[in-house]
């Protein structure tokens, strides 16, 4: 009875010490599902691996000189499975375990590696930490099938559509998500982020004005944003206490 041997998964690794490079792929060659097809030192050399071979899999340090891990995910159209490596930022581990994304800290582990391995192989994400995010965390959506980095910040309001929702964030930009407003409502931290509607959250960090209509409804003006939100009757009432017009 012949059986189907699987391809090994491709694997990039990007970082820029060699000595780093060098240990992860020595502990590679214990997985012969995982096969090394590029090591590459910068961003720059990175996005023209990705770009010639399509890695199944990239071990992508974080800092790094000029530009670091979450400008190669900007700068490409990453599909893969993304296996971040840091070394003591505490703060960029609190956002993986946030959002469920598998991080590799350095020194690397041999036993903390194979767990990483076998979740790649089960195509599994790290188990999800229920918890809410900080105001200056790190989230990430995936957007049109890629992962998309946001500094919470800049995220101005959340606007319900089915299963999905449209994100206001930054200057003008605009991009439909695969988060409900009940995920977001779960992780949001509720002193910034508030429900206007039953389809809209806002950051009143960017409230510019809210105006009251005749129907006891009111109109909410964002910052940069030009058409303003409505804010039914039932949400003015819970925040007339956390608001003033």
């Amino acid at each position: 009875m012949s059986s189907i041997e699987m391809k090994p998964l491709k694997a990039l690794i990007v970082d820029d010490e060699w000595l780093v490079r060098h240990e992860l792929q020595t502990m590679l060659q214990a997985y012969p599902e995982i096969q090394v097809i590029g090591e590459a030192s910068d961003v720059n050399q990175a996005s023209c691996i990705i770009d010639e071979e399509n890695p199944d899999v990239i071990f992508l340090d974080i800092e790094m000189p000029g530009k670091n891990g979450f400008d190669l995910i900007e700068q490409c159209n990453i599909k893969c499975s993304i296996i971040f490596v840091t070394a003591y930022n505490q703060y960029a581990i609190r956002a993986f375990e946030v959002n469920a994304i598998d991080y590799l800290l350095k020194p690397i582990q041999k036993d903390r590696l194979a767990l990483t391995i076998n979740r790649i192989l089960k195509k599994e994400k790290a188990r999800p930490v229920i918890k809410n995010v900080l105001y200056d965390d790190v989230i990430y959506v995936m957007i049109d099938g890629s992962v998309k980095f946001i500094k919470l910040p800049l995220l101005k309001c959340i606007v319900a559509e089915g299963n999905y929702s449209y994100i206001f964030y930054d200057q003008n930009r605009k991009e439909l998500v695969s988060k409900t407003l009940l995920d977001w409502e779960k992780i949001l931290p509720s002193q910034y982020f508030i429900r206007i509607h039953r389809s809209t959250i806002v950051n009143f960090e960017y409230v510019a004005q809210v105006r009251k209509c005749n129907n006891n409804t009111h109109e909410v003006y964002i910052q940069g944003i030009e058409k303003p939100f409505m804010m039914s009757r039932r949400y003015a009432a819970r925040l007339k206490d956390q608001l003033t017009w």
